[in-house]
């Protein structure tokens, strides 16, 4: 039951990282790592799509 919402959850999160980045054009969601912010925003986006290959 709590899988698919966590799956899910880290999908959107990476997805909504990365659009928060670019739209604020570098200064947001952690100031001062630039495009660091874009592999985190990928890594979550890995982690949920790693999960899905466990979802039932």
């Amino acid at each position: 039951m709590w899988f698919k919402p966590i799956m899910f959850g880290f999908m959107l999160l990476g997805l909504a990282w990365i659009i928060v980045y670019y739209l604020s054009q570098g200064s947001w969601p952690i100031p001062g790592i630039n495009e660091a912010n874009i592999a985190i925003g990928f890594g979550f986006l890995i982690i949920g799509f790693f999960m899905t290959t466990r979802w039932r």
